[in-house]
C-alpha cells in the first residue's frame, strides 16, 4: 500500500488564511473608500458620441459645374472657393444691366440739362415779350393820335399775345421737366435707382457662380462632379469644422437627478485610449428622451407594455485646445464621467449660452464690389459736358 501525504500542520495553514483574509479586507476597504470618496460623486456612461456642425455646401443659383477646387478630406479656409459654375449667361446679363444703368443715368442727366435749357428759353421768351409789349404800346399811342394805321396796332397786339403764349408754353415745359426730376440728384432719380437694383441682382447672380467655404474645416461627403447641372439647394459637399465639436452623452433617466449645468467632465475616446483624457463641462440637458423625438415614437398605451429605462442626451462642451492637440471625428465613441460634487448649478439653461454666434462674412465682398461698380458707372455717365464756345 502507498502512503498518503500527511496534511500540513494546522499552525502552518492559519497564517496563509490570515494573509488571504487581510488581502480581501484591504481590497474591500479600498473599494469602499473609493466609492465613498469618488464613486458616489460620479455619473458615468459609455453611451456617448462626438457631435459637431456639418455645414452643407449648396448653390444659390442654377448652373453647370466647371471647376471643383476641393476634394474629400481636404482642409479649406473660410472664403476659399470650393466649386465654380459656368458664368457665360450671368456675365451677359451683368453687361446688359451695366448698359441699362448707363442709359438711365444719361437720361436723368439729360433731364437736368434740359431743365437748364428751358430756363434759358424762358429768359429769352420774357425778353421777347417785353420787346413786343413795348412795340405794342408805341403803336397804340401812334394809332390813337392818327399817326399810324390801326392795322399796325392790331398786329403789334397779336404779336404780344403770341409772345405771351410762347412764354407760358416754355414755363409749362419747365414745370413738366421739374416734375420728373423733383430737384433730385441724378444718382437718386427713380429710373437710376431701378437700374441700380437690376444691376445688383445681375451682379449677385454672377458672383454666385463661385461657391465659397462659409467656414474653415475639412471636406466631407463630396458628391458634386464636373459637368453636373446643379440647382439651388442641391447638396454638393459638406464641411466639418473640427474645432466646433461636442459630445452627446446619453444618460439613463435615474442618473439625471444630480446632473447640473457647468459640472466638470472627464472623457476618453476609443481612438486614443485611456492615456488621453479630454476635459469639458455639462452644457445642457435635452428637453426629452431620445425615443420622444424619434421618427416613430413608442406607443406605450398598448396592453403589452414593458418598462424600458429611457436615456436623455446631455450636451458636453469640450476644450478647443485639447481638440487641436488631439483631433476627434464625428460619431466617435466616448466614455464620460461627470463629477457631481457641485450641486449649485441649474438644471435648465436660464439664458442663451455666452458664446460667439455662428456667423460668416464670406458673402460681404460681393456687395462692396457692386457698390464700386455702380459708383463708377454713375460718375462716368452723369458728367455734364463742357459748354461749346465760339
Amino acid at each position: 500500500m502507498t502512503e498518503t501525504a500527511a496534511p500540513p500542520p494546522a499552525n502552518k495553514r492559519k497564517p496563509l488564511l490570515l494573509i488571504l483574509l487581510l488581502i480581501f479586507l484591504s481590497a474591500g476597504a479600498g473599494i469602499a473608500w473609493h466609492w465613498l470618496a469618488v464613486g458616489q460623486y460620479r455619473e458615468t456612461t459609455d453611451n456617448a458620441y462626438v457631435g459637431g456642425n456639418v455645414v452643407q455646401i449648396t448653390p444659390r443659383s442654377a448652373g453647370t459645374v466647371v471647376t471643383i477646387y476641393a476634394d474629400e478630406m481636404d482642409p479649406v479656409r473660410q472664403g476659399q472657393p470650393l466649386v465654380e459654375l459656368e458664368d457665360a449667361e450671368a456675365r451677359a446679363a451683368l453687361d446688359q444691366a451695366k448698359a441699362e444703368l448707363a442709359e438711365a443715368v444719361r437720361q436723368a442727366a439729360q433731364l437736368v440739362a434740359q431743365s437748364k435749357q428751358q430756363r434759358a428759353v424762358i429768359e429769352l421768351r420774357e425778353k421777347e415779350l417785353a420787346l413786343v409789349r413795348d412795340t405794342e404800346r408805341r403803336r397804340e399811342a401812334l394809332a390813337s393820335q392818327k399817326l399810324a394805321p390801326e392795322e399796325q396796332a392790331q398786329q403789334a397786339k397779336i404779336s404780344a399775345d403770341i409772345a405771351a403764349a410762347n412764354l407760358e408754353v416754355a414755363r409749362r415745359e419747365l414745370m413738366t421737366t421739374q416734375a420728373l426730376i423733383q430737384q433730385t440728384p441724378v444718382a437718386r432719380q427713380p429710373t437710376v435707382l431701378h437700374a441700380e437694383a437690376q444691376l445688383r441682382s445681375a451682379y449677385l447672380e454672377w458672383a454666385r457662380t463661385q461657391i465659397p467655404a462659409p467656414v474653415a474645416g475639412f471636406v466631407a461627403k463630396r458628391s458634386v462632379q464636373l459637368g453636373q447641372r446643379v440647382e439651388p439647394g442641391d447638396a454638393l459637399m459638406a464641411l466639418v469644422p473640427l474645432d466646433q465639436l461636442w459630445v452627446d452623452a446619453n444618460f439613463k433617466e435615474d442618473q439625471l437627478a444630480h446632473l447640473r449645468i457647468g459640472q466638470p467632465v472627464k472623457l476618453t475616446a476609443d481612438l486614443y485610449g485611456d492615456d488621453v483624457v479630454f476635459h469639458g463641462k455639462v452644457q445642457g440637458i435635452a428637453m426629452g428622451t431620445g425615443s420622444a423625438f424619434a421618427l416613430l415614437p413608442a406607443q406605450n398605451a398598448s396592453g403589452n407594455w414593458i418598462k424600458i429605462v429611457q436615456r436623455v442626451p446631455v450636451r458636453i462642451a469640450l476644450e478647443r485646445d485639447e481638440l487641436t492637440k488631439h483631433p476627434l471625428r464625428l460619431g466617435l465613441s466616448m466614455r464620460v464621467a461627470v463629477d457631481i460634487h457641485e450641486q449649485n448649478g441649474a438644471v435648465l439653461i436660464a439664458s442663451p449660452l455666452a458664446q460667439a454666434p455662428l456667423i460668416t462674412s464670406v458673402y460681404d465682398p460681393a456687395d462692396q464690389g457692386v457698390d464700386k461698380m455702380i459708383d463708377d458707372i454713375v460718375r462716368a455717365n452723369s458728367a455734364v459736358p463742357k459748354e461749346v464756345t465760339r
